[in-house]
């Protein structure tokens, strides 16, 4: 069984690319708002595997109506981040829950379990963390930075508050023990591989299973894919490129898939970091696509 470490939209293309991974996914974009607690990463794969997720938004639920913002904004609420009304029962629900007392574990997999996908999705602690930027408009959760600012604001730092406390379920160390391959998918970085690979056992066990883990680059050139990864990446000592992700991943992954057009870096990669260079169009334009690239990695010895 392969095992993905990913994010939301930037890792939902792959993960749909295989028919029989398990995923853990990030938790450092989680937020309460609202009075709810909103899981964009670890929603936008669920609705992804059940063929609900709003592709062209690249998250929430297709089709949806979004009346609930409407209402708030009628009492006065600053609505910066939306939820639309069908994406509302899975947050109203997951709240209830924890209030309950149950983890974020146990919740997911009932979720899973009750949208018919038949791949455990694990988040990668049950712990709360959260990933902060410095900006020059002061600290602030990501999601306000990145839905409510835009982006648009500079980056001095980023943080993960709550990460030297977190720990991983027992399960998802047994995931990454006896994963016969584990993928990094395309996904933001920093905001969405690092804060499941800053977890220290997580971390731990990623490097006990280097040999076996391969990455895929989220970045072409000089440019992220999509999203800020660029910002997070300067703000943090990182090369925006190819060498920038073998610099981050270099000791939790012996292999790197990269884009054709940067196969002129391969070499100094391959021999810089100890990591084995794999070369193909990482670009995942539809389901073709994705297929494609998932069964590309599928035949990396």
């Amino acid at each position: 069984m392969y095992l993905i470490l990913a994010g939301g939209t930037g890792s939902i293309k792959l993960v749909r690319g295989f028919d029989n991974a398990n995923i853990i996914s990030n938790v450092g974009d989680n937020i309460w708002l609202y009075g709810l607690y909103i899981c964009p990463d670890i929603d936008t794969i669920m609705y992804g595997l059940a063929d609900i997720l709003d592709k062209n938004r690249g998250w929430g639920i297709k089709n949806d109506t979004f009346n609930f913002m409407k209402q708030l904004r009628y009492y006065g609420i600053d609505t910066w981040f939306s939820i639309g009304d069908k994406d509302l029962a899975t947050h109203i629900l997951r709240s209830e829950m924890i209030r309950e007392g149950k983890r974020l574990s146990e919740i997911t997999d009932i979720l899973r379990r009750r949208l018919s996908i038949g791949r455990r999705i694990l988040p990668a602690t049950d712990d709360r963390v959260e990933t902060y930027i410095e900006s020059n408009n002061g600290i602030m959760h990501l999601q306000e930075f990145w839905v409510k600012h835009k982006g648009m604001l500079d980056v001095k730092n980023v943080f993960y508050k709550g990460i030297d406390d977190a720990k991983a379920s027992d399960y998802v160390l047994d995931l990454i023990a006896n994963a016969e391959r584990i993928v990094i998918a395309p996904a933001n970085p920093i905001s969405s591989i690092n804060p499941i690979i800053s977890i220290k056992d997580i971390r731990k066990a990623l490097i006990d299973a280097r040999d076996k883990c391969i990455a895929v680059s989220p970045i072409i050139g000089t440019s992220a894919i999509s999203g800020p990864a660029a910002k997070y990446m300067q703000a943090l000592g990182y090369d925006v490129s190819i060498y920038g992700i073998a610099d981050l991943y270099s000791s939790i992954t012996s292999s790197l898939v990269i884009d054709k057009s940067d196969e002129k870096y391969s070499n100094i990669i391959s021999t810089k970091f100890d990591i084995d260079v794999y070369i193909t169009d990482i670009v995942m334009r539809n389901n073709e696509d994705e297929r494609r690239l998932a069964d590309f990695i599928k035949n990396i010895k």
